[in-house]
């Protein structure tokens, strides 16, 4: 499936160089010649379908009912009551993500900020997980995250809040990486090499604005990339500028630095920087889980599921693999794994993330190995509730806080990264608004962190304190609402999947639980996912389409 995609991705792409060679493009609407400097430059990118980013594989979007794989509540929660839904198409991780995969995150934490001691302990998962008051699991908590035998197994001990800054940092990572690769940024090679010439500097960053012009401040030198700050025109300069910058048509662009021609950083329009990384959402790992693609013709489910493969029961019914288990779960009271010469799922506790079958969609571990978290804040009612077209519930919206409104300047933490504050408006301001409102909140950050004045077109609940006790009695945000005994409150975070230590109910794709969004657990991990741009369709080879047609260029008389 994946090797299909690439190609049709790849065969299009080409399709489109070739079309846009052989005809100059220009504007439909005023005939302008699109991409000539001497015009003024302006810009059509050439229009691409986005491949993903590593580690996923598409999934392609359609309709399912929410909830609708259950075939029984045990628990008499009444939570997942079947709702009709659409899922756009978007990226997932392939598997879980391994002890591995963090141990790169803590070690490009270790190497860049070697002296933030705070930070490296802030991301490190809780081994403790594994420690039980009458069970010898301590050999687990010493070894489970660093012994190389368990370096393909998934991560485990993390938090909602860790989960969700991994994604944040594998997103700049993989951009960095496309870049240097490119020649955009300076190559990891010259990079070291500079660096190793400069006793350690990473080079100069200059604060651009979002037109990519230099400003008079400098950034740290030391402060890793980050892509909001590079889109913004925020982390460019000598010793961070590649020797294959685009090249700028803007006719007011002057050449920099040791180029002979004017250049320009990577913009999101050139299609080259991946979407970010992050959870999925409840819907789309429910949907993910299911694949009913692998069931369907011409739109008509043969068969329902209730696990992320076909049948009813737990065991392969194929001949070479026959009575195998299918996932990694608890059988029994007592049952982890089988009789000794015999073991039914080869796995007592958690299992490497490749193990056992894919579904349809060529996902591993769907059901069992690990519980994953997903990015929905849990409700009861979710399913009732949320929109019929990518349902989710859990926004924060958020504006990027500008140190210089009238430069466009983003603000940034010790880290390089922007700072954000709650949004307060649900529509563009005017250009006077959004000024005044940016330097209130500039002001309000430099008394003390202090915020200000909370407009009329404000989130009566944004930024207010909210101390957690476990159980919510603390709850500063919503006490009419939830009470003071609840378990139940915005930092509760569902998660799904089932795991090496669950029965096989939890198995099923529908079946959903919460947990507080600091808690951890050994039975809880989480995989990534991408949002997809563009077509929906991920295989459109063999299929009937109605053609389209190509404009014809205007002809000036």
């Amino acid at each position: 499936m994946k090797v299909l995609t690439n190609t049709a991705l790849v065969l299009g792409a080409l399709g489109v160089m070739l079309s846009s060679c052989s005809k100059r493009q220009q504007s439909q609407k005023t005939g302008l010649a699109y991409n000539d400097r001497t015009n003024g430059g302006y810009l059509r990118y050439q229009q691409s379908h986005p491949t993903p980013g590593p580690g996923l594989v598409p999934i392609e979007g359609g309709t399912f009912v929410l909830g609708g794989s259950a075939d029984q509540d045990v628990t008499y929660e009444y939570n997942n009551m079947r709702r009709r839904v659409t899922v756009p198409s978007f990226y997932m991780d392939e598997t879980e993500v391994s002890n591995q995969d963090w141990l790169d995150y803590l070690h490009w934490i270790n190497i860049t900020f070697p002296n933030d001691n705070e930070l490296y302990y802030n991301a490190l998962p809780d081994t403790l997980v594994w420690r039980r008051p009458l069970s010898y699991n301590e050999p687990y908590v010493d070894n489970y995250l660093r012994h190389p035998a368990f370096q393909d197994y998934p991560v485990v001990g993390v938090t909602w809040e860790q989960a969700q800054d991994y994604c944040v940092w594998r997103t700049d990572r993989t951009n960095e990486n496309i870049l240097r690769e490119r020649g955009n940024l300076v190559t990891w090679k010259d990079q070291a090499r500079n660096q190793a010439g400069a006793g350690g500097a990473n080079g100069t960053a200059n604060a651009g604005g979002a037109n990519g012009t230099t400003a008079n401040a400098t950034t740290s030198t030391n402060l890793p990339y980050n892509t909001d700050m590079y889109l913004n025109g925020q982390y460019q300069g000598q010793g961070i500028d590649g020797k294959k910058m685009m090249t700028d048509l803007n006719p007011n662009a002057k050449p920099t630095g040791t180029n002979k021609r004017a250049v320009r950083p990577v913009r999101l329009e050139d299609g080259i920087l991946k979407q970010g990384y992050r959870l999925p959402s409840e819907a789309e790992w429910e949907y993910a889980a299911l694949a009913l693609a692998g069931n369907t013709q011409f739109e008509n489910i043969n068969d329902g599921r209730v696990y992320p493969w076909d049948g009813l029961g737990v065991r392969s019914p194929k001949k070479t693999t026959r009575g195998l288990i299918l996932a990694n779960f608890k059988r029994g009271a007592g049952d982890n794994a089988g009789v000794a010469g015999g073991l039914n799922d080869k796995a007592i506790i958690t299992a490497p993330v490749r193990s056992y079958q894919p579904n349809d969609f060529g996902l591993y571990n769907m059901a069992g190995n690990v519980n994953e978290w997903v990015a929905d804040t849990y409700r009861q009612t979710s399913f009732e509730e949320v929109d019929d077209l990518n349902p989710f519930r859990g926004n924060q919206f958020t504006n990027k806080r500008l140190a210089d409104p009238a430069k466009g300047l983003y603000a940034k933490d010790k880290y390089g990264r922007p700072i954000k504050d709650p949004a307060r408006s649900n529509k563009k301001l005017k250009y006077a608004d959004m000024i005044a409102q940016q330097q209130a909140q500039a002001a309000g950050a430099a008394n003390n962190g202090a915020q200000p004045a909370v407009t009329a077109n404000a989130d009566p609940l944004a930024g207010k304190p909210y101390t957690s006790d476990y159980r919510g009695y603390g709850d500063s945000v919503n006490t009419s609402l939830y009470g003071t005994t609840t378990l139940v409150n915005d930092h509760s975070k569902v998660y799904k999947g089932g795991s090496w230590n669950d029965m096989a109910y939890w198995l099923n794709p529908a079946t959903r639980r919460f947990a507080d969004q600091e808690s951890t657990s050994a039975e809880i991990g989480f995989r990534c996912a991408m949002t997809m741009v563009g077509a929906p369709e991920i295989h459109p080879e063999g299929k009937p389409h109605y053609p389209v047609k190509r404009p014809k260029n205007y002809k000036a008389r």
